[in-house]
């Protein structure tokens, strides 16, 4: 079985081959057959209804978001799908990008009420690497959610990673006040996923009246009795899910369940707060913390993050420079590294690097050489000496480390779509990133690099350079 939260942060993912699940729906009752399909770059995350006319459909955004009932249901152009939380969670914590959601039935199939089916098939087929850069949004400062009639209240902070804790308080007897916590997407399928949905007893009355769960089991929801019942209610009970006779274990739970963890009920909300929030239809970085959360208030929340990453788009993938901070490369290893030497060695320190990309640093002062002939009294980096401080910077990214007696020299092929879009003056910090734009074949480097001067762009271009061993 290939794991699938292995999968790189860097690139987008869609799944090897298709998928298909069947079950019942919990709410509907339906049985429903669900077919995962492999899709391209940038589709998203689609529900497409098979069943009707035209296969509408609904893509998973919290904007078409129609119903928080006790599930997540969205509704679009005709296309109406019911309990997408689990699957969504799934798929976030999977880190699975682009996938159609084909279904001939109103609702997800709820299986045994948790994530962990949906990891299961994900896994077994594992992730297929697209060719296309996955985006990630962050959070510029707190955003904050309260709700004082359901006493909820939602933070995200600014985080580097993906990360959230949950807090749940029904002033149960049974369940009392649990935490749960979510430190790294990567430990979603151990231990978040498996844990399933649950109910109280005494609601569930309540959800056969309205017809809410007609599809309910105890195989597929925790049952929580905190309160005194009759031997006449577990009767009824027990013919509803066509049962002999249901029990209350000494725990407060029904027919001797045994909880997969001991704050199961904790992780199962956290697990929809992650389904939830992966309708804000972003990839996103944030510490959230969810104090009672509930799903009219997660997706309360989702479009708050939405809109804030919207209105700060234009800031996704600006490097972060925190002076600080120990370098990757310092200027010493840098010359370990590069040819070139003063005056044109144009790069002070890499702070950031990855299989794809490089984030170096340059300051500029008053005393760089070529100030004393490039506008004289008027000092502006010339536009060229930015670019070779991108591709010296690509170089470090794609020159070979392995041997540290082998030397070798970059030379540029093409320059394509280069834009100066601000003067750099004395004073000025670059922020130099280059990203790979295809693999590296025959030392022929196919580069997108980027200068940015606090968080604007300044100077834009894509490089294509040939690193050469040298003879020397």
């Amino acid at each position: 079985m290939e794991s699938t939260n292995g999968a790189s942060q860097h690139f987008q993912h869609t799944i090897k081959e298709r998928i298909t699940i069947s079950g019942v729906g919990i709410h509907t009752g339906k049985f429903v057959n669900m077919t995962l399909v492999p899709a391209d770059p940038g589709h998203g995350v689609v529900f497409k209804r098979v069943d009707l006319p035209g296969g509408p459909t609904v893509k998973a955004d919290c904007d078409y978001v129609v119903d928080t009932t006790r599930c997540t249901a969205l509704e679009h152009n005709g296309a109406r799908v019911s309990t997408v939380e689990h699957l969504m969670a799934a798929l976030y914590g999977t880190q699975v990008d682009n996938v159609l959601v084909e279904l001939d039935g109103p609702e997800i199939p709820i299986l045994d009420g948790s994530a962990k089916p949906f990891v299961d098939a994900l896994e077994l087929v594992g992730l297929a690497k697209q060719n296309a850069p996955k985006i990630w949004y962050t959070i510029e400062h707190n955003l904050s959610f309260v709700d004082d009639l359901k006493k909820v209240e939602m933070v995200a902070m600014p985080y580097p990673e993906f990360r959230v804790n949950a807090l749940i308080d029904f002033n149960s007897p049974v369940l009392g006040t649990q935490h749960a916590a979510l430190k790294n997407i990567a430990d979603f399928n151990t231990e978040i996923a498996p844990c399933r949905t649950f109910s109280f007893f005494h609601e569930l009355e309540f959800l056969f009246e309205n017809n809410l769960i007609k599809g309910g089991d105890i195989n597929n929801a925790i049952v929580v009795v905190d309160r005194p019942v009759t031997p006449a209610q577990l009767e009824k009970l027990a013919k509803v899910f066509h049962r002999d006779s249901i029990a209350v274990n000494s725990g407060g739970y029904l027919n001797n369940l045994e909880l997969r963890f001991p704050t199961e009920p904790a992780r199962h909300k956290l697990l929809d707060v992650v389904g939830d929030l992966a309708l804000v239809g972003f990839p996103f970085k944030a510490h959230v913390i969810a104090n009672r959360p509930g799903h009219s208030s997660n997706v309360a929340f989702a479009k708050k993050i939405k809109e804030h990453i919207k209105k700060n788009k234009h800031k996704a993938g600006i490097p972060s420079y925190d002076p600080n901070k120990p370098p990757v490369f310092d200027i010493h290893r840098i010359e370990k590294i590069l040819p070139h030497r003063y005056p044109f060695l144009l790069i002070d320190k890499v702070i950031d690097m990855s299989p794809q990309h490089v984030t170096a640093i340059k300051n500029v002062t008053y005393n760089e050489a070529f100030f004393q002939g490039h506008f004289p009294g008027n000092c502006v980096v010339p536009g060229v000496l930015q670019v070779e401080a991108l591709a010296q910077a690509g170089g470090i990214l794609a020159i070979p480390k392995d041997n540290p007696e082998d030397h070798y020299e970059t030379y540029f092929l093409k320059i394509d779509n280069c834009r100066f879009k601000q003067k750099v003056v004395p004073g000025d910090t670059m922020i130099l990133k280059m990203e790979l734009t295809a693999p590296i074949r025959r030392g022929i480097c196919e580069m997108k690099g980027t200068i940015y001067v606090g968080n604007k762009v300044v100077t834009e271009a894509d490089l294509v350079a040939q690193i050469v061993k040298s003879t020397k």
